[in-house]
């Protein structure tokens, strides 16, 4: 793990500095697009879709569209007057009850580790924390915008979990309809629940679909099913290059001891082979 940032938490009077790391990492199965009858992989080009031009990345800019389909163009200068923030803090609020703030809001998580000089500090935030049982509100500017979040703990870590604002939570615009529901079909639903009850572990649960793409693949490896473009071939002649390599420091060994090399060895037979043949011409030409 490598740390993303670094910086400190401050609460009242109390700075503990910290360093932050990535606490998830995704698993989804990526595919790439390619062509379906060699194998080359599909290339995109960046083109205008009013003069059907590629453009250059040099000319790419930011470009805001309007409601009403109006595009505004967005130049460097601009963006540089945008309200942005380079602070490194992570500055406590207020403590709220934990089951006060719905677990739609989180966005992404973040381990926090105490530098050496903030350890103390640190576990009494943590300390505090659990005894409360509270999360604490946050603001923190990362990647140059300030976005709210809260402190909780995990085990003996303190997590940072950055929240969407409130407006980026969309509101159903359906009605649900469900008719009447029978007192008995209540006491058999809750019976059901029961049935289903108990603690949640997640080693419970596994990834099927990654692991049968991943045998897939294997299967097809194993069967021949594989396509050979300029790019497999290039990582195959990497290895080959340090076989080669490795069997070059093998004969150049064997020939300092005085040994025949594997490739004189495999061709002494075949050159004994032409020097009989050859001699059994001749005989039989002298014979004629």
């Amino acid at each position: 793990m490598r740390a993303i940032w670094k910086g400190a938490v401050s609460f009242g009077l109390v700075s503990v500095p910290v360093k932050l790391y990535a606490a998830t990492e995704s698993h989804d199965v990526s595919f790439r697009q390619v062509h379906a009858t060699d194998g080359g992989r599909i290339k995109y080009q960046r083109v205008c879709s009013i003069d059907g031009e590629e453009v250059e990345y040099a000319d790419i800019a930011k470009g805001y569209e309007t409601e009403d389909g109006e595009m505004v163009i967005l130049t460097d200068e601009d963006m540089a007057a945008l309200p942005s923030t380079s602070s490194r803090e992570i500055a406590v609020e207020k403590f709220v009850p934990s089951d006060q703030i719905d677990p739609m809001l989180f966005e992404k998580s973040y381990y926090l580790e105490p530098e050496k000089t903030g350890a103390k500090p640190y576990a009494l935030l943590r300390q505090a924390l659990l005894d409360a049982d509270r999360m604490a509100v946050v603001t923190v500017a990362l990647r140059q915008r300030t976005t709210v979040g809260v402190l909780r703990v995990k085990d003996d870590v303190i997590v940072l979990q950055t929240m969407m604002w409130p407006d980026e939570i969309r509101t159903p615009d359906f009605a649900v309809e469900t008719g009447e529901v029978k007192d008995a079909e209540v006491k058999m639903a809750n019976m059901l629940v029961e049935t289903l009850a108990g603690d949640f572990d997640p080693s419970e649960f596994e990834d099927d679909y990654a692991e049968a793409v991943d045998e897939l693949v294997r299967n097809k490896i194993e069967g021949g099913e594989v396509k050979r473009t300029p790019v497999s071939t290039k990582t195959s002649g990497e290895v080959v290059d340090l076989l080669a390599a490795l069997q070059r420091s093998v004969d150049a060994a064997k020939t300092a001891r005085g040994e025949a090399t594997d490739d004189e060895a495999e061709k002494k037979p075949a050159k004994k082979a032409a020097k009989k043949a050859t001699a059994k011409k001749a005989a039989k030409k002298k014979a004629s």
